[in-house]
């Protein structure tokens, strides 16, 4: 039976209760709305295993990479929407792995691009991207050029999609609700611009995770896309997608040194292992580059911030004053809740699975890289 303790620090922990149960909070969020599909981002999680409960029955599932395509594709995940902007150079391998049985989607917002899709010989299907006030990818709905390229792509245009990371920056429920039913009307409005021009359009696909959870309507819209409520971190805390003991990921990690005259631990998880991902600076409460926790995922030493993160090394202090020492003694396991868990979690190549104890019950792996 391997336990934390037997683990190598830093590992990236992963709770079994805690997942499982952000997945149903979500599952039953969106199925409050009939006849919308939850289409989960898989780009957090990179893992069959997670898919699994995610997207049980082998249910669509978005992608950010073509290593998460292929890799997805052979597990038995053919309904795809790969979500970020394609290049003509990726589309030999998008319709190769279509050829073979899956069915992957590519968005664009270029009318080149758009060309490309169309030209190409092998199985392809495309969703225009629409920009509903991120300001990131996407046109918007009532710009020429989305009809442009309704035209350009012809029976190759199956929907339309976008997404509202904007929504990062409510701080209430209804701002988030209020961002969720503008997405809601911009993706739809463009979807009746296209069909109006005579373009069947099957697919609208709207999301965020504070949108998917806070939309009061989905009128119009067949499917939400989300990612991050599966594991949940410091930033979707502050801003009330989940609770603080919704995070199911956490840092495993060893303290390396003390300073008694400053009440303050140095941790074997610095920038490599947590990110330097500063979300909740603009939070109403700064995390710094995480929580330190106890080796049991619980908040015993108050505000253990780790407030400053250099390669290998984290600093970890709390504003209430000096840390226990006499509990954190050299060697002394702890955990960090990070901020930004899809950053986080991106430095490793597994998961160490727990159940609400510290016996580790599986070994999940993850498909990293592009």
């Amino acid at each position: 039976m391997t336990k934390l303790s037997d683990l190598p620090t830093p590992s990236l922990v992963l709770d079994l209760g805690i997942l499982k149960r952000n997945i149903e909070t979500m599952a039953s969020a969106v199925r409050k709305h009939p006849g919308v599909v939850l289409r989960p981002h898989m780009k957090t999680a990179k893992s069959i295993a997670v898919a699994e409960l995610a997207a049980p029955d082998h249910g669509p599932i978005t992608v950010s990479t073509l290593a998460e395509a292929r890799y997805f594709a052979e597990g038995g995940w053919g309904d795809q929407i790969y979500a970020v902007g394609v290049t003509p150079k990726k589309l030999d391998e998008i319709a190769a792995l279509n050829a073979r049985g899956a069915s992957i989607k590519v968005i664009t917002d270029d009318v080149e691009a758009a060309r490309a899709i169309a030209a190409h010989p092998g199985p392809l299907w495309a969703l225009i991207e629409v920009d509903v006030g991120e300001a990131r990818g996407g046109v918007s709905p009532e710009s020429p050029a989305l009809l442009e390229m309704g035209k350009v792509l012809g029976e190759r245009l199956v929907g339309v999609m976008t997404h509202a990371g904007h929504s990062y920056t409510g701080r209430s429920l209804d701002a988030m609700a209020e961002i969720a039913e503008t997405e809601r009307k911009g993706v739809v409005r463009a979807a009746e611009r296209l069909r109006a021009a005579g373009h069947a359009i099957s697919i609208v696909s709207m999301g965020s995770s504070p949108t998917a959870l806070h939309g009061r309507s989905m009128e119009g819209v067949t499917e939400v896309r989300a990612g991050v409520y599966m594991f949940g971190d410091l930033f979707q805390a502050e801003i009330g997608t989940h609770e603080m003991g919704d995070i199911a990921v956490t840092v495993l990690s060893a303290v390396i040194g003390r300073k008694p005259e400053q009440g303050v631990v140095l941790i074997d998880a610095g920038a490599l292992a947590l990110s330097k991902d500063r979300s909740t600076q603009a939070a109403p409460k700064d995390y710094g580059f995480g929580l330190m926790l106890d080796a049991d995922g619980k908040p015993s030493f108050g505000d253990a911030i780790v407030q400053r993160a250099y390669q290998e090394h984290g600093v970890v202090s709390s504003a209430e004053g000096p840390l226990p020492l006499e509990k954190l003694p050299v060697g002394a396991l702890v955990r960090v809740a990070p901020n930004h868990t899809c950053m986080t979690a991106a430095a490793y190549d597994r998961y160490h699975v727990v159940d609400g104890g510290d016996e580790v019950v599986a070994v999940w792996r993850r498909v990293n890289g592009w």
